[in-house]
């Protein structure tokens, strides 16, 4: 709404006349005194608390906390007023205790904080206020009351100036007015026609109706007398009509009304407010046209006000009609960390939140935004959306954990698709670390919400999976078989690899017929796969070697050593042992001498050379036995076929 601009002339602050101190030899602090005079409190204020600090005498110390509590007045610093009162309950008889609490009051009062002036106002003791500075007291104390609608108090200190040369014409307009609010016409004309005639109060005499109606709500009144005072006022008035009938307009929700009016307004000394930007924007934001209530948003700078927060939160509206999020997330925010209106301030946290999950944060995590939203806000109506976007983040961060644990807290989520998604990945994630038992609760429960065919099939294989590393081979082959039944089953990334996995559940089980079928399968359908590959050959190999089917066994092994990779020695091992067991003695043979060769660090070389010295002696080839023999001894001296070699070796000595 429009007020009426503070009329009150005066100096900011009335420095007292030279003393003693001004003369006194201290250089830093008649620096600081300069510093004071030019307004650069900051630079005043630490050499003041520097001189203060040097054991300099009662009366610069004195002066010294009085400058510096005044400083820190002008600077808006915290405790700035438990400053002066320090500086007066220290120093209780210097002479400048009057003079801080008037000159503290008369600085507030010039700076517009009235609020703030009045409370200093109550502390001067005016008995001790000369004829002119009671004047200037009185007046704005009546000031201060009157801003702070205490229009009693301010009629009482009004009337003690009506007739100062001063202040007089001031204090009348100021009667007249909160006697026109008072619908005491005869006595406001009384006091306005003593002082219409002044150039001064003829910007407000121009508009002065209009605006008296404006604030007592009346806004097609103050429409339409404006409108006619428009046209009698000059250009200082035509800015502050334009004002007061484009908030009218605004009031009246006619914002396309409102827009020319508000435009044309000049600002306070050619300056616009953060308010003037705000109606401005928003009236542009009530047309739909957002590029230029952004404009006028955005230039609210410096606010930490209601308006401000308002502003934020349109702008973030505006961004968003235009497509531009990342833009609104920031305005969200600011308007979210604002208090000056509550339900703007929660549904700028919901927007913010929102868009947090939708575009990404580089403030904090998106878990963390939700969640603080959702704590902070708990009865919100948009709460269930929150928690599944909150889940879906933690599936997105991998924060499974989390998530289960809110799903399991809220007895009224309804997202049975997310809880088989979360229990799912929480179950891997507690098989990777080890979490067995915990691991296949996860999965069951997966299961049990059988909402994604997909993830029914995954979280079944990872359960044949858990079975089988708990020693549970005949239900994991059971489980990986149910897996291989589902038709989304090969859709999944465990499917490439499910024959590997019954192949090896039989082989536990020792089923060897029907090992080698599965392994089979997966050595024809997974070529990439280097590690199972040569794996599967292996037990393949293992299989049909204990159903002594060795030439299939030697077949199998053959393609292991050729690929290779890890345990190639074994294979070889093998497959010279197949050889004796098909007699081929010599070929065993062979291959066990090329074992040696080929593999000096095997784990196997004492198996190999022992089988090798019991192949010649069983051939009758006692010195290549003996030799073999006492090769084993020399390698492997404490080898655990160190005895057997030994009574070998007299055998073959005794034929």
């Amino acid at each position: 709404m429009v007020y009426f601009p503070n009329v009150v002339s005066g100096t900011l602050l009335r420095i007292s006349p030279k003393t003693e101190i001004y003369t006194h030899d201290l250089k830093e602090y008649n620096r600081a005194i300069e510093l004071y005079k030019e307004k650069q409190y900051q630079s005043a204020q630490i050499i003041f608390k520097k001189v203060s600090e040097e054991k300099a005498s009662d009366e610069v110390q004195s002066d010294c906390a009085y400058y510096i509590a005044n400083c820190a007045i002008r600077l808006n610093q915290p405790n700035a007023d438990l400053l002066m009162e320090k500086f007066v309950a220290d120093y209780p008889t210097s002479s400048k205790h009057n003079q801080a609490y008037i000159e503290v009051a008369h600085y507030y009062f010039d700076e517009g904080k009235f609020p703030q002036a009045l409370q200093w106002f109550e502390k001067v003791d005016e008995s001790n206020l000369t004829a002119g500075e009671r004047e200037r007291f009185n007046f704005q104390k009546g000031y201060a009351n009157f801003s702070g609608g205490k229009k009693k108090e301010a009629t009482s200190y009004f009337n003690k100036v009506v007739n100062s040369k001063e202040y007089g014409s001031q204090a009348k307009y100021y009667l007249g007015y909160m006697s026109y609010e008072k619908d005491d016409y005869k006595v406001a004309n009384e006091y306005f026609e003593q002082v219409e005639g002044e150039q001064k109060y003829k910007e407000k005499m121009s508009y002065y109706q209009a605006d008296m109606n404006f604030k007592l709500g009346n806004f097609q009144k103050a429409i339409d007398l404006g409108t006619v005072a428009m046209a009698k006022s000059d250009a200082m008035e035509k800015s502050e009509l334009n004002k007061i009938i484009g908030e009218s307009y605004f009031n009246l929700k006619q914002y396309d009304q409102a827009i020319p009016y508000l435009k044309n307004y000049k600002g306070k000394k050619g300056k616009w407010s953060n308010t003037d930007h705000y109606l401005f924007g928003y009236s542009y934001y009530k047309q739909g046209d957002f590029e230029n209530a952004i404009n006028q948003f955005n230039k609210i700078i410096n606010g930490n006000d209601g308006v401000a927060q308002n502003a934020y939160y349109h702008l973030g509206e505006s961004y968003l009609k235009t497509d531009k999020k990342q833009q609104a997330l920031n305005a969200f925010k600011n308007a979210s960390e604002m208090e000056f209106d509550l339900k703007i301030q929660e549904d700028a946290f919901l927007n913010y939140a929102k868009l947090s999950y939708e575009i990404g944060n580089s403030y904090q995590t998106i878990p963390g935004v939700l969640s603080a939203f959702l704590e902070k806000y708990p009865n919100n109506p948009n709460k269930l959306e929150v928690e599944n976007l909150l889940i879906n983040s933690f599936i997105t961060s991998k924060n499974y954990k989390g998530a289960l644990e809110l799903i399991e807290k809220n007895k009224n989520f309804s997202n049975k698709a997310a809880y088989q998604k979360v229990t799912f990945y929480r179950g891997l994630e507690l098989y990777t670390d080890g979490d067995f038992t915990e691991a296949m609760k996860m999965f069951k429960k997966s299961i049990a919400e059988p909402r994604d065919p997909k993830f029914t099939a995954r979280a079944t294989f990872w359960k044949g999976e858990t079975e089988y590393v708990l020693d549970n081979f005949a239900e994991a082959m059971l489980t990986f078989k149910q897996f291989a039944g589902f038709a989304e089953a090969k859709s999944t990334p465990e499917y490439k690899n499910i024959n590997y996995n019954i192949g090896y559940a039989h082989f536990k089980l020792k089923e060897y017929e029907q090992v080698a079928s599965y392994f089979q399968n997966h050595i024809d359908a997974v070529k990439e796969d280097k590690v199972r590959l040569n794996d599967s050959y292996l037990r393949m190999g293992d299989c049909y070697f204990v159903s002594a089917k060795y030439w299939p066994a030697m077949e199998a092994y053959n393609k292991a050593i050729e690929l290779k990779g890890v345990d190639a020695d074994y294979a070889a091992y093998q497959k010279a042992l197949s050889y004796g067991f098909v007699n081929r003695n010599d070929k065993k043979i062979e291959d066990l001498n090329t074992f040696l060769k080929s593999y000096p660090k095997s784990q196997y070389r004492d198996d190999v050379l022992f089988e090798l010295g019991n192949t010649y002696t069983n051939n009758n080839k006692s010195d290549l036995a003996l030799k073999t023999y006492d090769q084993l001894i020399n390698e492997y001296k404490n080898g655990s076929f160190l005895c057997e070699s030994h009574i070998a070796s007299g055998i073959n000595l005794l034929q």
